[in-house]
């Protein structure tokens, strides 16, 4: 089994991309004529440069400064507090200037601005709110009208083997001039801890989208979009390996468009800091939603719901008895049609809260109680 550890997708200040360039061996000649031209395609019909068209103009680079505190040496001199500073990328969802983005990527900024595709100019933004549980932060670009907005995809509907494309400021290369990458939907329903290697930091997503689509240090907050242009997903993180022998390749990670959608009232609605402090819901399962062909696939008696296809050892799923194979229909009574729903409506109650859950296992239908509990690991702050 691969040992990998999952990274943010996000550059800090001084860290830098190691560019290298590609030579052909041999003689060092290249036949041009052997190259073709004219636009790339997604499926094999849809002109990437289409979709980009639609997308492109609603995303920003973002850049986000912190002021670290200044320290005083042994001998009494004050050494100046240093700045880092964190690059990323966002989605404007609104024409006002709304734009959403990883909580990883703002996390404890003094100061963030966002510059918009094909400009140069860094404009002022503020902080709306943040979950750090889901890596989710919503932003506003300061006196901004009128600017195009991506649209998000029902990512409960796209499949394994999807083509999609990735956009960000990777590398922070240029800002303003996002870079693409193509590639596919590799898995769904992932849970994946990532881990900052300059903090230490780490945190526990679920329900995530994998891709091969090549995502990068300042790709973090950077949509993953279907043949149609629309947002499936928010690149997150990347998987990189735990022991030095090797790079993992190909291997990222999105945070589903449908929890995006779903967290946003909350975000728009939240003071910072006007909670009650309690903690997000927790049960520690990794779930897919039902489909035709899983319902199929795997002889399940529902058509849909979410499937349990991993339950994390000592949580209170596993303390209550939920199995992989599972396949849950109800939550307190209220119907359960996707793996986005029920992680959703989980992360909305409370650690200690408890929840009735209807289940199917084969084609015996139960009824199970779960004591939630709170997330292991905190949000990334680097």
């Amino acid at each position: 089994m691969a040992v990998v550890a999952l990274v943010a997708a996000l550059i800090g200040a001084g860290a830098g991309g190691g560019i290298v360039a590609a030579v052909s061996a041999g003689n060092g000649s290249t036949d041009i004529t052997q190259i073709s031209t004219g636009p790339a395609l997604l499926n094999g019909t849809v002109s990437i440069q289409s979709v980009l068209s639609r997308v492109l103009p609603a995303v920003v680079s973002i850049d986000a400064k912190s002021t670290q505190a200044p320290t005083v040496t042994p001998f009494g001199y004050t050494q100046p507090g240093s700045v880092q500073e964190d690059q990323g990328t966002g989605m404007i969802i609104t024409s006002s200037g709304e734009v959403v983005t990883n909580n990883h990527v703002i996390a404890g900024a003094t100061t963030i601005t966002v510059t918009l595709y094909g400009q140069t100019k860094a404009l002022p933004a503020t902080l709306i709110d943040t979950d750090p549980t889901d890596d989710v932060a919503l932003l506003k670009i300061t006196g901004a009208s009128g600017l195009p907005t991506v649209h998000y995809g029902n990512s409960d509907q796209i499949q394994v083997g999807d083509s999609v494309i990735a956009i960000g400021n990777a590398l922070g290369l240029s800002q303003g001039t996002p870079t693409v990458t193509q590639g596919i939907i590799s898995a769904k329903g992932r849970t994946v801890q990532a881990g900052d290697a300059a903090t230490g930091t780490t945190e526990t997503l679920t329900s995530m989208l994998q891709t091969d689509a090549a995502i990068n240090p300042g790709n973090s907050g950077g949509p993953l979009v279907d043949s149609k242009g629309q947002v499936v997903g928010m690149n997150t993180a990347v998987a990189a390996s735990a022991t030095g022998g090797g790079q993992a390749q190909n291997i990222g990670f999105a945070i589903p468009s449908n929890k995006i959608t779903q967290l946003l009232p909350d975000l728009r609605n939240r003071s910072i800091g006007s909670g009650s402090g309690q903690q997000p819901g927790y049960m520690g399962v990794s779930l897919v939603t039902v489909t035709p062909s899983i319902q199929q696939a795997d002889g399940l008696t529902p058509s849909s719901g979410a499937l349990v296809v991993d339950v994390v050892s000592g949580s209170p799923a596993a303390s209550a008895g939920i199995q992989q194979g599972d396949v849950i229909v109800s939550l307190n009574g209220k119907t359960i049609v996707s793996a986005d729903q029920l992680a959703t409506a989980i992360e909305a109650d409370h650690a200690g809260d408890s929840v009735t859950l209807g289940i199917y296992r084969g084609s015996s239908k139960q009824t199970i109680k779960v004591i939630l509990g709170a997330r292991p690991g905190q949000g990334i702050t680097g």
